[in-house]
């Protein structure tokens, strides 16, 4: 039992959360304690090499449609609202905080005190109640963890109360469905429900600061991983999924700031938002991804993968639960992580696209107007057999490469990528194609992983400064004429296509993608921004 001090300290925690009474608590438990507790309660099992694995449940993935901000007098006229930024009434948000209190008066509960930021300049305190264990596991996992011994009976910056068991009903509590994630910025509240999703926690948080950094202290976060070489010169790289960015941001030689997260500030450079890595695991192998493979021992989780028949080794090429399988580990579980994970500001940043039209070039520099363009843009293509029901190449657009994670408007963060540019004269921006080459998906052939390594490691070294560059008559981009290590004939994408003709319909057609897609964004885009754009004029006519 605890004593008397450690009682009231809980209690005084958790009584502006709304909790009057309340079962068992646990408070900042070790990730031993944690994995015994889980192992107990029937929350998951131990992997042969130690890491929990533990399922979410009916939710495998985040659930966009159920994520909510309350419209009050502080979010009215700041958040972006539509389809991703979902409005939710403040007092429907009371009425679900206070059943969900009520839900969880009687369970057993974990609480872990933590931070996001690591520059302790832009860092909030963050105070998380947990239904489960090995909620609170991630938790210690993806968000920084205090110094042992430190005082965290602060008042924190930002709660997150996460009941997987307990359901809305949307009918009565304003919901869409029995699951929800809402913000609430006034009362800096995270509630979490229906969903046994553990990136709901580690997103909503992103969330939050992706609202308070940039419209509060003016620095830009970023969707991006970032690392740092020998000379303390920042790369950070900006990617959706499929585009190569875990793999192409783990390097041996460099070593890893973050893996999704980061902060860009006015002064003092990067830092990233959290203190582990969340990594898919479909097909994970040793070979592919040996750090990854490495971090995933005691105090890891692995979520909805299966093991071996009558083993307990992980069979990562299963999918019978989903694609989405992951592993969430601290980031001290990488050999050379950075700690704490702050770095100097970028010197080149990396747009990662997967073109399965095999239009764009495999590496083109980007001057300020092309890179927010292309920021706001934030383009890859789905080949067929990725999703059910695609069957040709399809464009996906994510402003910023993170769309679903932007309360403010997309132009926001592009100007502010155009305002470090200013800032920071000497850093560079490339789009890197790691899609299709010498045809579209089906008639060319993917962009070879040596090609592109040696493209970037060209770019990180310098070696492009005194390279001829010509612009792309279409996107207007400017590629240059030789890269060491690569062959000069694959860096003009038209000169890989047989049929000429043929490649200048596809890009025409893709350029028009682009003009169609960023149509919802131009009366809000600066001249600036849309001198960035495609000419598909000059093509079509």
């Amino acid at each position: 039992m605890m004593d008397t001090a450690a009682t009231t300290s809980l209690r005084n925690r958790l009584q502006p959360l709304g909790f009057s009474q309340t079962g068992e608590v646990h408070l900042n438990l070790t990730p031993a304690e944690l994995v015994e507790h889980a192992l107990r309660r029937g929350e998951g099992t131990l992997t042969d090499t130690g890491a929990l694995m533990a399922d979410t449940g009916k939710f495998t993935g985040r659930s966009p449609k159920d994520r909510f901000v309350v419209k009050d007098a502080n979010t009215a006229d700041s958040v972006w609202w539509g389809d991703i930024n979902i409005p939710f009434d403040a007092d429907k948000f009371d009425q679900l905080h206070t059943k969900m209190v009520q839900y969880l008066a009687d369970k057993e509960l974990y609480v872990r005190e933590a931070y996001a930021g690591a520059n302790p300049d832009y860092q909030l305190k963050l105070r998380v109640v947990n239904e489960l264990a090995w909620h609170n596991l991630f938790c210690y996992n993806m968000f920084l963890r205090p110094a042992e011994g430190a005082d965290t009976s602060w008042l924190p910056d930002f709660t997150i109360i996460c009941a997987p068991g307990f359901e809305a009903d949307p009918a009565v509590d304003g919901t869409r469905q029995a699951n929800f994630a809402i913000l609430n910025f006034t009362k800096k509240m995270i509630l979490i429900g229906g969903t046994g999703y553990a990136g709901e926690m580690k997103k909503g948080i992103f969330g939050v600061l992706n609202y308070l950094l940039p419209y509060e202290h003016n620095t830009l976060s970023m969707h991006c991983s970032a690392n740092v070489g020998k000379d303390g010169d920042t790369a950070v790289f900006f990617g959706l999924s499929g585009t190569g960015k875990t793999t192409l941001s783990a390097d041996p030689n460099r070593g890893l700031i973050g893996d999704d997260e980061h902060g860009w500030t006015p002064d003092a450079g990067i830092f990233n938002f959290e203190g582990g890595c969340y990594a898919k695991v479909i097909d994970l192998s040793r070979e592919k991804e040996p750090q990854i493979w490495d971090a995933i021992k005691f105090g890891s989780i692995v979520e909805n993968t299966r093991f071996i028949p009558g083993t307990h080794t992980v069979d990562y090429a299963n999918k019978s639960v989903t694609e989405n399988t992951r592993t969430a580990y601290p980031i001290s579980y990488i050999d050379n992580a950075i700690e704490p994970s702050v770095a100097d500001a970028p010197k080149n940043i990396f747009f990662l696209t997967a073109d399965a039209f095999g239009v764009l070039p495999p590496i083109s520099k980007l001057d300020k107007s092309h890179a927010m363009y292309h920021f706001m843009s934030g383009y890859t293509a789905k080949v067929a057999g990725t999703e059910m029901g695609v069957t040709e190449p399809q464009t996906t657009f994510s402003a910023c490469f993170g769309a679903v994670f932007l309360p403010l408007h997309p132009t926001k963060y592009a100007e502010m990528l155009g305002q470090k540019m200013d800032e920071n004269p000497d850093v560079n921006v490339w789009l890197i194609n790691t899609g299709w080459t010498g045809g579209s998906y089906g008639v060319g052939s993917r962009m070879k992983l040596g090609y592109t390594r040696a493209m970037i490691t060209a770019a990180l070294n310098g070696e492009l400064h005194d390279v001829t560059f010509t612009k792309h008559p279409i996107f207007g981009v400017e590629v240059p004429a030789a890269v060491p290590g690569v062959p000069t004939d694959i860096l003009d994408p038209r000169n890989t296509w047989s049929d000429k003709e043929a490649y200048d319909k596809t890009a025409a057609a893709l350029a028009d993608k682009f003009v169609n897609n960023f149509q919802k964004y131009a009366d809000f885009a600066n001249e600036e921004i849309l001198a960035g754009a495609p000419k598909v004029a000059e093509v079509t006519a």
